[in-house]
């Protein structure tokens, strides 16, 4: 059963309304979840409508790519998943969430965030400079008979501080560590589904070529940095030559152009 809004997120939702269309209505909300994508799934499964959004404020089963665990403690994140039913959109569903959070991200805190293919989102700091993770995106999709039924887009972002697992120390960071003050977690959230709707609305048209343009000006890494992947056959390494228009990591690897659509990349 969904808890009542805290009023300061009804506030936020209400004054982004024109700008959201049918994201975030309706909206679902849990001080605490197993998973934010299983809840949304579920909702699909009975017929919720498109833009449906399940919010979070802690997550006990929270997951990333591979199934990895999603560190989702109460009180440091944001954790939300919508449901996606047009099959125009759903290919680059994943490339405009990365989009949309770091867009939401700037327009909320003014913070610089860059997207790291295919789902990250990440801030540049320190001396010398490294990319740590301040969000991710996952899209899990059902298909049925006549073809696809629903994609359950999910974003987790990190808020605040959190006494981060040993093996994501050095790699995870949060907005208020970078901007050295609280970020305001609802206007994240209202700014991330008026980006959405926008881009969805576009993806839904046809309208690729402007979502994958604003993906690439957002992922500097995608252009020069040295990456290594394993293949079927070993592993593979070169630099990356940014994204084919389906979405696919470009790499050069000794003069041929090679394309990665999945996988664990390892990048620098």
């Amino acid at each position: 059963m969904s808890e009542p809004l805290p009023p300061d997120l009804a506030a936020a939702l209400l004054a982004t309304a024109p700008r959201r269309g049918r994201f975030g209505d309706p909206l679902y909300y849990f001080s605490e979840t197993g998973s934010t994508n299983d809840v949304a799934a579920a909702l699909a499964e009975r017929g919720a409508p498109e833009g449906a959004t399940v919010v979070a404020a802690a997550q006990t089963s929270g997951r990333g790519r591979f199934g990895r665990t999603w560190f989702s403690p109460p009180g440091a994140g944001l954790y939300a998943s919508v449901v996606c039913r047009n099959a125009t959109a759903a290919p680059l569903l994943t490339l405009a969430g990365g989009v949309a959070v770091a867009e939401a991200i700037q327009a909320a805190t003014g913070l610089p965030v860059q997207i790291k293919w295919p789902n990250d989102v990440v801030v540049e700091s320190g001396v010398p400079p490294r990319r740590r993770k301040l969000a991710g995106v996952l899209a899990e999709g059902s298909t049925g008979g006549d073809g696809l039924q629903y994609v359950i887009l999910g974003f987790g972002v990190n808020l605040r501080p959190a006494a981060y697992p040993p093996d994501l120390v050095d790699r995870a960071t949060s907005i208020e560590t970078e901007l050295g003050r609280p970020p305001d977690g609802r206007a994240v959230l209202a700014e991330t589904l008026v980006a959405l709707a926008g881009l969805f609305e576009r993806l839904a048209a046809g309208e690729a070529l402007p979502v994958l343009a604003r993906w690439r000006a957002l992922a500097p890494s995608a252009q020069g940095t040295r990456v290594r992947w394993e293949t079927r056959t070993g592993a593979l390494s070169g630099t990356a030559a940014g994204i084919a228009d389906d979405g696919a990591l470009l790499v050069n690897v000794a003069g041929r152009i090679e394309r990665v659509i999945s996988g664990e990349v390892c990048w620098g």
